[in-house]
C-alpha cells in the first residue's frame, strides 16, 4: 500500500496548499467538521428522507423480509443464497458494499469531497476509522482533479473509488471521464486501461435541491464508448450493482437517486454478492404494455400501473428495470415488445436527447412491424430543474398513467 499512501499524501498536501476553509476562522471551520461527525455518529437510524416519492414504502418491489430478499434467482448461484440479511437503506448499502470492496482488495481506495467523515449523504461514514487515512481521505473542491486523480490511480493498477458529491458538479470533469477514463484502453491499444475507476455521484430529484441539486445526467455520458453507467432503484440492488462495478474492468460511473438513501430500506444480504450489470429486469410481467424505466423512477411508474390497471378493465402492464443503462439490455426490451406491441418509457432527465430517444429508436428499428402505437416517453420537461415547481417537473404517475392510456387506446 505505499503507493496508496503515497497518492494520499500527495492529494492531502495539495489541500493544505491551494483549499482554503469556508469559514474565516479556523477554529469555527474545525468545531463544525467535529460537530458533523458527532452528529453522524450518533444518528444511526436516519428518519425517512423528505420529498414527494412517498410511494416507495409501500412497493412491492421492496423487500421487507428475508425470505423474500433472498428469493432472487440471481442469488441463487452466489454464497448469499443460504445466509443472513439486515435492515439497511440505501446508504447503508452502500457503505456495506464499500466496505467489502476494502476489505476484499488491499489496492481498493475511496476519495472525494468529505468523504473521510462520512460525507454529505453519510455514504462513506466509519470507513476511514476502519481501514486509515491512506485509504480514505478527502480532496479538494476539484472534480476535474478528482477524476484525474482516479484515473492516474486506476492506471497504476489501483481499485479508485471516487465520489462526486452531487452529480450536478459531475461537469467539470467531464472531460476527464469521456476523453480519458473512457478512451484509456483503446487508445494504447489494449496495452493500458482504467478499468480499476468507479466513479459514484448522488443525483436525481430529492424535494427540495433545486437546479444545482437535482439533476440527472445520465444522457451525457451514454453517448460515450468505454463507459458504464448504473443506476440502482434499491438497497439490495445498490449493494450488488456497486460491488459489481467496483470490479468491473472497466471505467463504471454509479448514479445513486439520492430520494431513496433513507427512504428505500430493505432486508440487504450482509455477505459479499454481485448483481450483473447490462442485464435488465423484468419487475412485473404482463401482455398488454411493456413500461421501462430506472432508478427511483420505477416506484413511480410502479404506481401509473397500479393506477391504469385499476381504471383500464383487464389491461396487464410489463415492468422492466434498466438497471444499467449503457451499455443497456436491449434484447430483454425488445423481447418484452415484441410481446406486447406498445412501450412507454420514462426518466427524470429532460426529453430532448435523453436516453428514452435511445431506446425508443433501437426499439422501432428492431419491432416495427410489432408495435401497435407511437412509443411514448414521459421525463422531465425542457427547462433547468425548478426549486418551487419541483413537483410539476418530475414525471409523476398520472403523467405517466396518461402515456399507457395513450398507447392502449391508439
Amino acid at each position: 500500500m505505499q503507493t496508496s499512501r503515497l497518492y494520499s499524501l500527495i492529494f492531502r498536501n495539495f489541500t493544505k496548499t491551494y483549499y482554503k476553509p469556508k469559514f474565516g476562522n479556523l477554529n469555527i471551520h474545525k468545531n463544525y467538521f467535529h460537530a458533523t461527525r458527532a452528529t453522524n455518529e450518533a444518528d444511526k437510524t436516519a428518519p425517512p428522507a423528505e420529498g414527494f416519492m412517498t410511494e416507495v414504502a409501500q412497493s412491492k418491489f421492496v423487500k421487507n423480509t428475508r425470505e423474500e430478499a433472498l428469493n432472487n434467482p440471481e442469488l441463487e448461484e452466489t454464497n448469499v443464497a443460504q445466509g443472513e440479511t439486515k435492515k439497511m437503506n440505501m446508504f447503508q448499502a452502500i457503505n456495506d458494499a464499500m466496505r467489502i470492496a476494502l476489505d476484499t482488495d488491499d489496492t481498493a481506495v475511496i476519495f472525494g469531497e468529505d468523504v473521510a467523515f462520512g460525507g454529505v449523504f453519510r455514504c462513506t461514514m466509519g470507513l476511514t476509522e476502519m481501514f486509515g487515512k491512506d485509504r480514505v481521505f478527502n480532496t479538494p473542491l476539484t472534480e476535474q482533479g478528482i477524476a484525474g486523480f482516479g484515473i492516474g490511480m486506476a492506471a497504476m493498477g489501483h481499485t479508485a473509488i471516487a465520489e462526486i458529491q452531487f452529480a450536478d458538479y459531475i461537469f467539470p470533469a467531464f472531460d476527464q471521464i469521456v476523453n480519458e477514463a473512457a478512451k484509456y484502453r483503446y487508445r494504447s491499444g489494449g496495452i493500458f486501461d482504467v478499468g480499476g475507476l468507479t466513479v459514484r455521484s448522488p443525483c436525481s430529484a430529492v424535494g427540495h435541491g433545486g437546479h444545482y441539486h437535482s439533476q440527472t445526467p445520465e444522457g451525457y455520458f451514454t453517448h460515450t464508448p468505454g463507459l458504464k453507467i448504473v443506476m440502482p432503484r434499491s438497497p439490495i440492488q445498490a449493494k450488488g450493482l456497486l460491488l459489481a462495478s467496483i470490479r468491473d474492468r472497466n471505467p463504471v460511473i454509479f448514479f445513486e437517486p439520492k430520494i431513496l438513501y433513507r427512504s428505500a430500506v430493505e432486508q440487504v444480504p450482509i455477505d459479499d454478492y454481485e448483481l450483473p450489470l447490462s442485464k435488465a429486469e423484468i419487475l412485473k410481467t404482463g401482455k398488454d404494455v411493456t413500461i421501462v424505466g430506472y432508478g427511483s423512477q420505477i416506484y413511480i411508474l410502479e404506481k401509473a400501473i397500479q393506477i391504469a390497471e385499476k381504471n383500464i378493465p383487464g389491461l396487464s402492464c410489463e415492468l422492466i428495470d434498466l438497471r444499467t443503462i449503457l451499455p443497456w439490455d436491449v434484447d430483454m426490451v425488445a423481447k418484452s415488445v415484441n410481446k406486447t406491441g406498445r412501450l412507454v418509457i420514462s426518466h427524470e432527465a429532460p426529453q430532448t436527447s435523453g436516453f428514452s430517444a435511445e431506446i425508443s429508436a433501437s426499439i422501432m428499428e428492431r419491432c416495427f412491424l410489432r408495435l401497435e402505437a407511437p412509443i411514448q416517453r414521459v421525463c422531465g420537461w425542457d427547462t433547468p430543474f425548478p426549486l418551487v415547481f419541483e413537483k410539476f417537473y418530475v414525471p409523476d404517475a398520472i403523467r405517466c398513467f396518461d402515456a399507457i392510456k395513450e398507447v392502449v387506446e391508439y
